[in-house]
């Protein structure tokens, strides 16, 4: 189960990691006309930056402390508040039709709750 936990937060990570840059450096504007980025057009550009930035904090608190034994019980926190991000993502592309989007946030949103769940209960770092 450890050995799962680990895997599903380095993918998670791996897709916040990737998520968080492109928000973070690429314009506002080539996001938007990429398939799935039209949302990126209908907010502020520090609005999607500010996205990008919590992804990156979310890849940094998925991985972290836990591998550096500081306040591991982060783990399982940025795995709870990435389930919200993936909450509004999932409304985000749903209220724009974009349901492969949205099946998309649905497999991201179980490996967050599979990670909340499995370290804040069973394979704890605190247990």
């Amino acid at each position: 189960m450890n050995l799962a936990l680990w895997i599903a937060a380095g993918l998670l990570a791996a897709v916040a990691l990737v998520g968080g840059v492109s928000k973070t450096f690429v314009p506002r504007q080539t996001l938007g006309a990429h398939d799935g980025g039209g949302w990126t057009l209908d907010v502020s550009d520090g609005f999607v930056k500010s996205l990008g930035v919590l992804e990156l904090s979310a890849a940094a608190g998925l991985i972290l402390p836990a591998a550096l034994d500081i306040a591991p019980v982060m783990v399982p926190v940025t795995a709870a508040c990435f389930v919200l991000l993936m909450i509004g993502a999932m409304i985000t592309h749903g209220r724009r039709g974009e349901f492969r989007y949205v099946g998309l946030n649905v497999a991201y949103f179980s490996l967050a709750v599979f990670i909340a769940w499995g370290r804040f209960g069973p394979e704890s770092f605190t247990g």
